[in-house]
């Protein structure tokens, strides 16, 4: 899958051919001796903590960015928690109040952000 002199094409080809296999999963050019290493590392099945079933090498990922029980951090109390209970708790945790420094009012931490345009 790269560009090949073509005075070295014919000696490239031979090399390939006994040395390269294509995965048959991901169609990556894997040399013949590891690719079942590269099946059983990148291709088998695994399941998330969440149960949700994927290959290997996507599990990074999903981890990281989609996964409901992924840790992220409350906005208001910085606690860590699974992201699919984070909604509710922000609701509750934004709900609870805080003394202006300025002007004294209590304020509910979810608006503390805007409060300073219009503290008195």
């Amino acid at each position: 899958k790269k560009d090949i002199p073509a005075v070295n094409f014919i000696i490239h080809e031979i090399h390939c051919r006994r040395n390269i296999e294509i995965c048959p999963y991901c169609s990556d050019s894997i040399p013949k001796s590891e690719m079942k290493n590269h099946i059983e590392s990148e291709h088998v099945q695994v399941t998330c903590k969440c149960r949700m079933k994927m290959e290997n090498s996507l599990l990074k990922d999903h981890e990281a960015s989609s996964c409901p029980l992924r840790p992220v951090l409350c906005q208001f109390c910085d606690i860590q928690l699974a992201f699919n209970k984070l909604q509710e708790h922000e609701l509750y945790c934004g709900a609870r109040t805080e003394p202006c420094g300025r002007c004294g009012r209590h304020v509910l931490l979810r608006e503390l952000q805007q409060h300073p345009r219009v503290c008195g």
